[in-house]
């Protein structure tokens, strides 16, 4: 006996030693990836000495002779920092995951090829002018040094996903960065998804109900649409949507994850230094990293400094000595679906509403790991690319004989969008500034302005040019053969919204409704905001004069206007309503929620029970009124909409009917209903969180979750690469962190703004910014997350073009010099 457990001691040390080497060996070939930043590289593509300066937070501060040795430098140190995630986001534009990731990716890559939005950006590099080519090609060079240094010293393939995946890597190209643009336009655009939506639930709604569930932002009243199925020559199939299995390499976002933003700014007189003030916040799918990379580039022309994406040599949201430029989705409504008709005796033909025209075709091959090469026949009519009905459940509204198109602005080989991004950059001021937007083609954005003289607002990006007569105004699916549903080009820049010297010295937006200017000039009827402006309206109006410190306060703010204005309402008859009932009953516990709820202020506090509560309450209320109308339609609904609900419970043009369950024999009433799903919630957190109320955290449920999109649902390796962090807020609290909304986990925060940025013009070099990761892509690095931990506790770092600064306590200084002739 004694014998074999020495032996079994002596097998388990020996395995453990073992272990141990491994992880020795493993660590060393993952480590080679992480870059020098002290070292000196002889280079060719650059013409003289480059500095790569980077600060104790690692944002490389780029100076170079020539301003194509700066665009050089900052694709050499993208490349160092993120090539992975650079690849990543090449690969899905080109429609290529699946060459990596096998079938798992293979619908992605369909869709993507269908869109063709690779060819488009390989089109458009023609378009650009010659200084956008030249910063380009002098930005894809620097990339391809840092592949060559890689591929000569064995730096571990470049970073730790090339050792699971595929470690080949192409050159390369600029119009891989145009492509990256493209990509990121699809990402914020949502309006195919709204329109599929609307069609759907107005063939199951007559048309007042349709206004309570998908309601229009308040303002402007909508004279009533015919329902979906009355303009269909032949009522479309119909059927429930499928929602599909979330991938987090997929770039086709719902709705309500399509993009969202903060972004204000202060006229000189209305600030206490007497310097322009901006702020902003861009909100996007939370990743490990982030998409966003600081940079700061000295050009000839001076220096910029602010987030760029890695890919992209252009500081996309930042400020120069003397300008300030901020970014927030403007929601315009820039995609439209036309159904066409097919030729019935040649259906490689569809009615163009002026005779029988050909579809452009081609074949197109998707190589898929470990499965024989996938072979799709891509479609084009005048509109856009036909999409088939297995995708953004178009089946469920395609009327027989039909097939979808796709109209979309950023589906343009003349996309001059990078010419524009490079211009904006290098703008000295606000007029300058606007004039560079007249080339930005997708994402349309609203484009929020500073310098040192004001402030300005401009809306960016190609409207589409309507008819008046548009069957359905662009809000669904309408008839290619009836020419008035066509676009005629695009609208003049001059008429795009613009707001310039604003009598009151503020201005902001936060996605909410810009214009009430009547259709075919509305920009859009579907916004991503109807309460958080009026929060930023209340914190503007506390101050006669702001200071950088009063926008980092509005940044940061966690009161839910929402929870405000909600509660009132759906609690009325429920607060106070007599003896408390025995302890440890269902009803003792909606009286504590109850008691807790009418002492809130309506702060997302991540360490109070109120907001978990209230947001629980909120999503079986809505579960509860939705679910007997539309079945299984419902589950396209995953968020509250408290436009909806303060219908209801206002019982506005006679919503209060939701309340009644159409399936019972009793009438209910919206107390009921209120009632029932406020017990609906303290069950479902009973059960996750405990029985004890004063325990729950509403910060264990609202993390952030910073995941590796690849790497993130990996067992063991998740604990390693992705970043979990308990956060305040909600989705309508200007401190946005939009909650998951699906899953056993709905409360996660899965959206939000993965920058932050405040420039104060009185004092340049105060201003200040942050990521919510870190810099490094490399899990190894210390940089990975560093960022991140400033960024949950509302903190910033330095956002200064001082290079002495930059130089003290710098991690490394790369020195790149042109090789010896």
């Amino acid at each position: 006996m004694l014998l074999a457990f020495r032996w079994l001691t002596r097998i388990f040390i020996a395995l453990l030693a073992l272990g141990a080497v491994g992880l020795l060996i493993a660590y060393f070939f993952l480590s080679r990836s992480l870059p020098d930043y002290s070292a000196s590289y002889q280079l060719e593509g650059v013409t003289g000495d480059v500095e790569i300066v980077r600060n104790n937070a690692n944002v490389p501060h780029i100076f170079g002779p020539t301003d194509a040795d700066v665009y050089f430098a900052l694709g050499f140190a993208h490349a160092q920092d993120r090539l992975w995630q650079m690849t990543m986001l090449r690969r899905t534009a080109q429609g290529r995951l699946s060459e990596v990731f096998g079938e798992r990716t293979l619908k992605i890559d369909e869709l993507l090829r269908r869109y063709d939005l690779y060819t488009l950006a390989s089109q458009s590099v023609a378009a650009q002018d010659d200084a956008t080519k030249q910063a380009l090609e002098a930005y894809s060079r620097g990339v391809n040094a840092w592949i060559t240094e890689i591929n000569l010293n064995a730096l571990g393939r470049g970073a730790p996903e090339f050792f699971f995946f595929t470690n080949e890597i192409a050159t390369w190209q600029p119009a891989d960065s145009i492509a990256i643009l493209k990509l990121m336009a699809l990402q914020l655009s949502g309006q195919l998804d709204a329109e599929v939506l609307r069609a759907r639930t107005s063939m199951l709604l007559p048309d007042n109900r349709l206004r309570d569930i998908l309601p229009d932002a308040p303002g402007t009243a909508l004279a009533a649409l015919p329902d979906y199925a009355s303009l269909m020559p032949e009522p479309p199939p119909g059927g429930f949507p499928q929602r599909e299995a979330f991938d987090p390499l997929s770039p086709f976002k719902p709705a309500p994850f399509a993009g969202a933003s903060n972004a204000w700014a202060a006229a000189p007189e209305r600030s206490a230094a007497g310097g322009s003030l901006l702020a902003n916040d861009p909100h996007l799918d939370f990743t490990a990293p982030t998409i966003w990379y600081l940079a700061r580039l000295q050009f000839a022309s001076g220096g910029v400094i602010g987030a760029t994406i890695p890919g992209v040599p252009a500081v996309l949201l930042g400020r120069s000595d003397a300008l300030g430029w901020g970014l927030t989705s403007s929601y315009l409504d820039d995609q439209d679906v036309v159904m066409e008709r097919v030729n019935p005796d040649n259906t490689e033909q569809y009615d163009s509403g002026a005779g029988w025209k050909d579809f452009t075709s081609r074949r197109s091959i998707i190589t898929v790991k470990d499965h024989d090469p996938v072979t799709i026949t891509l479609r084009w009519s005048e509109a856009g690319p036909i999409l088939p009905g297995s995708h953004y459940n178009l089946a469920t509204v395609t009327p027989p004989g039909h097939v979808a198109a796709l109209e979309w602005t950023a589906l343009s080989a003349n996309d001059t969008s990078m010419t524009a991004a490079i211009r904006l950059m290098k703008s000295h001021n606000v007029d300058e500034a606007i004039e560079a937007g007249r080339l930005f083609i997708a994402p349309s954005q609203n484009l929020m302005l500073a310098d040192k003289a004001g402030i300005a607002f401009q809306l960016i990006g190609a409207v589409p040019n309507r008819n008046p007569a548009h069957e359905t105004q662009g809000r669904m699916p309408s008839l290619g053969e009836h020419l008035q549903n066509r676009w005629d080009g695009v609208m003049d820049y001059d008429t795009n919204l613009r707001i310039l010297k604003p009598t009151s010295g503020l201005l902001g937006n936060t996605n909410n409704k810009t214009t009430d200017t009547a259709f075919p000039n509305n920009i859009s009827f579907v916004w991503g905001d109807t309460h958080r402006i009026q929060r930023w309206l209340t914190l503007m109006k506390t101050r006669e004069v702001h200071t950088r410190e009063s926008f980092i306060e509005a940044q940061l703010d966690t009161v839910s206007p929402v929870a405000r204005a909600i509660l009132p309402l759906i609690g009325a008859d429920l607060w106070f309503t007599g003896t408390p009932s025995p302890a440890g009953t269902p009803t003792r516990l909606r009286e504590q929620a109850l008691d807790l709820l009418a002492a809130w202020n309506g702060e997302m506090n991540e360490h109070l029970p109120e907001p978990l509560i209230y947001a629980a309450w909120l999503r079986a209320l809505q579960t509860r009124l939705i679910h007997d109308e539309l079945g299984p339609l419902a589950d396209s609904f995953i968020h509250p909409d408290p436009v909806f609900i303060e219908r209801v419970y206002r019982n506005t043009d006679g919503a209060g009917k939701w309340c009644d369950i159409i399936q019972s024999a009793t009438i209910e009433t919206c107390t009921d209903i209120a009632r029932i799903a406020l017990d609906d919630a303290l069950l479902e957190l009973s059960e996750r969180y405990g029985p004890s109320i004063e325990t729950w955290r509403w910060g264990d449920a609202h993390e952030a979750t910073h995941d590796h999109p690849v790497l993130g649902n990996v067992p063991l390796l998740r604990y390693f690469v992705n970043m979990r962090q308990s956060t305040s807020g909600g989705d309508s609290t200007l401190m946005r962190g939009l909650t998951k909304g699906t899953g056993p986990d709905p409360y996660e925060n899965v959206h939000g703004a993965g920058y932050r940025g405040v420039y104060d013009f009185a004092d340049p070099d105060s201003s200040v910014f942050i990521l919510s990761t870190g810099q490094s892509g490399h899990p190894l690095s210390r940089h990975y997350d560093d960022l991140g931990v400033l960024w949950r506790r509302g903190e910033y770092i330095p956002m200064s073009l001082d290079p002495e600064l930059a130089r003290a306590a710098a991690v490394g200084v790369t020195h790149l010099s042109p090789v010896p002739k």
